[in-house]
């Protein structure tokens, strides 16, 4: 198992600088070892401080990890409740030890459908971090890609109407201003564990020219060696953007 940071020759792509990730198999991981998926959403939150520890060494500057997307509503009510409450936990006992660290903290998604203490604690966490020059962290909570979209289509209608915007001035950096992720660069590198190739309404727009990686592991078990793997994997790649070969 590869445990170095990844080695990037002449020629080579450099380092992503930002890294999505969609954090998937906790459940399974859980049902593996006859435990409650809970248990598996548990151990998953360890996974995330070893990959956020590691980032920034490995050459990330923006890391953003899916972990409650909109469609996760519809799950049991009381899985929905276990993974508020390990949310909760985590924005009580991180934040201090993140901001610490140089980390800052952003939300992506549907705040409203959030409870009230769980968004008085992002506030939180995004204001005592908002000047931190490390590692841009990027949680997305009760997010679909499409609902971003559509609030964005939503926002430029409304810029239209009022008179501040005319149609002839919309274009791409119009668009990506009115996402959630407005001022972020475009992930360089998409990673989805736990052995499923699909994206999941998961930054749609965002990840147009992304190199993506899917890996079998699940992600209560990726660790440090895992991201390093998946790197090297991007640093061969060949990023052409829709240019021709040389």
């Amino acid at each position: 198992m590869v445990d170095a940071a990844p080695s990037i020759g002449a020629g080579e792509a450099a380092a992503p600088l930002h890294v999505a990730i969609i954090m998937d198999g906790n459940g399974r991981w859980a049902r593996a070892r006859s435990m409650p998926r809970t248990f598996g959403h548990r151990e998953g939150v360890k996974a995330v401080r070893r990959v956020v520890d590691c980032a920034p060494e490995l050459g990330i500057t923006h890391l953003t990890l899916f972990g409650f997307s909109s469609e996760n509503w519809s799950r049991p009510q009381d899985e929905v409740s276990e993974l508020m409450n390990i949310l909760r936990y985590y924005l009580r006992r991180e934040v201090a030890e993140l901001h610490k660290n140089n980390v800052r903290i952003r939300m992506l998604g549907d705040r409203a459908r959030l409870s009230a203490d769980i968004v008085a604690l992002i506030d939180n966490a995004e204001k005592l971090t908002a000047d931190n020059t490390g590692l841009c962290l990027n949680i997305a909570l009760s997010y679909g890609s499409r609902g971003e979209i559509t609030n964005a289509v939503r926002r430029i209608a409304e810029a239209v109407a009022a008179g501040t915007l005319s149609p002839a001035e919309i274009d791409d950096d119009t668009v990506q201003s009115c996402l959630d992720t407005g001022g972020l660069p475009d992930p360089d590198l998409l990673i989805r564990t736990s052995g499923e190739r699909r994206i999941s309404n998961f930054l749609l727009w965002q990840i147009a020219y992304a190199e993506l990686v899917f890996t079998d592991v699940l992600w209560p078990d990726f660790d440090r060696a895992h991201l390093v793997e998946a790197l090297e994997d991007f640093s061969r790649r060949d990023r052409r953007y829709g240019r021709a070969t040389g």
